[in-house]
């Protein structure tokens, strides 16, 4: 039987690595979409299973960000993109 300090180190590891996968994910996005101007930051949420919401924000400033791009994906257990709708072009 795992004790709590086990149990508290999975649940360390696993949060890890998720943050590990949704970077690989925003970067992969960004490979391919470009970099906008003003870029505040890629947000990347995982849903269900293998699938994302990814956000790109852009603004000049906190008080004027707005989401320049939005796409739902399916991205593989090392974080390439699968299929993403709408598709993801370059942009810049």
């Amino acid at each position: 039987m795992p004790t709590k300090q086990q149990d508290k180190q999975e649940k360390e590891q696993r949060k890890q690595e998720s943050h590990l996968l949704n970077a690989v994910i925003g970067k992969q996005v960004m490979r391919t979409l470009g970099e906008p101007g003003e870029l505040r930051s890629v947000q990347v949420r995982p849903l269900w299973e293998d699938h994302y919401r990814v956000n790109v924000l852009v603004g000049p400033d906190a008080a004027s960000v707005k989401v320049a791009h939005s796409y739902f994906l399916v991205a593989d257990g090392q974080g390439n993109v699968v299929t993403s709708t709408p598709s993801i072009t370059k942009q810049y």
